[in-house]
């Protein structure tokens, strides 16, 4: 799979808040396989789940009008 800018700043913030991958998931409350996924660049993700996720580093993924 192709890392996509997703998976590259969760993988980003994860490493500079010196977390495994096994700590992020039990921090925010999704399955290891999830995490490893989305670091992956899985293209099929569920959005509640990577928000749920993005919300222990105080960010969320928001769509936007593609210019």
């Amino acid at each position: 799979m192709e890392k996509t800018k997703l998976s590259m700043i969760v993988k980003a913030l994860r490493k500079e808040h010196g977390l495994t991958q096994e700590d992020l998931a039990m921090k925010s409350g999704v399955g290891l396989s999830f995490v490893r996924n989305l670091e992956q660049g899985k293209p099929s993700l569920r959005m509640d789940k990577v928000n749920q996720l993005l919300d222990l580093f105080n960010y969320e993924l928001t769509a936007t009008k593609r210019t």
